[in-house]
């Protein structure tokens, strides 16, 4: 095992339209694209889409979506762990001016406990808060024996200020400050005070306002990817923490404003593309965004 990534699937159902009929009304849509989904899976498919395949503890239903996904996995050599539920997950998801509308249908009931997983080689851990017993135990483990552990904090959950305990590099969305009633700085300070090494939050378009291994706070701008080019920013986030640790474990002697960077572009190759599978970027797609796209002049 490379690397283990904890979270919840959902099969996502991606789809180009100007509005969602209600009523007794159709409409049909310019485009649509189904893929994997959920915070995690997305990111570990981003990780083996680059080129290091992690293992993911997953919730999986045995239905069609269920099977379907596996074989989604099979396909970029993920070695699925499966959190057993009893329906399969799905979201509904509606992009339009930058933004995204999302319909969620989930169970994460899970049926089982969290199965026991030989951690042999692993070098990194990445959750995003989904299977909170799994994600509380499997991160003191990974802390405990120093491999590298990472939070997409997208939103509040049961056990974010306990989890945080244990989180080397949390990366967390604006949203989350809005929760806690926290501006970015102060939530900065936060991610301090509960011990994360490296912390962040992410601003959209406004880039991403982070503190490094020093401690030092800076902004790292978004790249100007002109709005016409912009077609899906759902799951960009996603790809941007796979991309980061994906970075961190190629190439660990490089300082985390070089992962940031690098996941940056990722996320820029991300929203030129609709679905979440067509978004993952290969490692020349991330030299050609970043060769092609300047840093947005306006920052965090």
């Amino acid at each position: 095992m490379q690397a283990l990534f904890v979270g919840q699937t959902y099969i996502d159902v991606t789809f180009l339209a100007d509005e969602i009929p209600t009523g007794d009304e159709k409409t049909v849509a310019r485009d649509y694209a189904i893929s994997f989904g959920g915070n995690a899976v997305t990111a570990a498919f981003a990780c083996a889409k680059l080129g290091i395949v992690p293992d993911l503890l997953t919730s999986i239903a045995d239905d069609w979506l269920g099977r379907m996904f596996i074989d989604m996995a099979a396909k970029y050599g993920i070695s699925v762990h499966h959190r057993k539920v009893t329906e399969s997950s799905l979201s509904f998801i509606m992009p339009h001016g930058g933004k995204r509308a999302i319909v969620r249908c989930r169970d994460d009931h899970y049926l089982h406990p969290v199965p026991p997983l030989n951690l042999k080689g692993c070098r990194a851990l990445h959750l995003d808060g989904h299977q909170a017993d799994a994600a509380m135990h499997y991160a003191k483990t990974c802390r405990e024996a120093g491999i590298l552990t990472s939070l997409d904090g997208g939103g509040l959950r049961s056990n974010t200020h306990e989890l945080l305990e244990f989180i080397d590099v949390a990366i967390v969305a604006e949203r989350l400050c809005e929760q806690m009633n926290l501006t970015p700085k102060e939530m900065l300070t936060y991610l301090k005070g509960r011990g994360c090494k490296v912390g962040g939050v992410t601003l959209g378009e406004r880039g991403l306002v982070w503190y490094d291994e020093t401690g030092t706070e800076s902004v790292l701008p978004a790249l100007a990817v002109p709005p016409e080019d912009v077609v899906d920013t759902n799951g960009a986030g996603d790809i941007f923490h796979g991309a980061y640790v994906y970075s961190a474990m190629a190439r660990p002697e490089m300082p985390w404003r070089e992962h940031f960077t690098f996941a940056r572009a990722a996320s820029g190759y991300a929203i030129q593309h609709l679905g979440n599978e067509a978004s993952l970027p290969m490692l020349s797609d991330i030299t050609a965004t970043q060769t092609k796209f300047a840093e947005r002049k306006l920052a965090a």
